[in-house]
């Protein structure tokens, strides 16, 4: 009933940026807090940067000063700006949603995932 779809993600030399999108789209009612995640290969996912419905934002201390979270509630979209980038960024990078959507019963709340977004930072 409610699926994320990621862009923006690829290849880039030290020192690049990339934008990441992540578009929420089905039967939605509000979305809550939207968030950024990332995996590196033999790592545990990790918290980038969430972003509450009201704007707030918080990160993770690696990527502070060089990456910006933001949404646009009009189009239950969430961005990820990242700049700097350094090749220990590289990794999937997830989004995140805790959603109410409605639903046969009323309307419930669940948390969605993104396909996940590769991200290679390298010379």
């Amino acid at each position: 009933q409610v699926q994320l779809v990621e862009s923006g993600g690829g290849l880039v030399q030290p020192g690049g940026s990339l934008r990441l999108s992540c578009a929420a789209s089905g039967r939605i009612f509000r979305i809550n807090a939207m968030g950024w995640y990332r995996q590196a290969p033999g790592k545990q996912r990790e918290l980038v940067a969430a972003i509450t419905s009201g704007g707030s934002t918080n990160y993770a201390d690696s990527v502070k000063g060089r990456f910006t979270i933001s949404r646009d509630n009009a189009k239950n979209t969430v961005f990820l700006q990242m700049n700097s980038l350094k090749p220990e960024d590289t990794a999937v990078y997830y989004c995140n949603a805790d959603i109410i959507y409605y639903s046969a019963s009323g309307r419930d709340t669940a948390v969605y995932w993104g396909q996940g977004t590769q991200v290679s930072v390298s010379s």
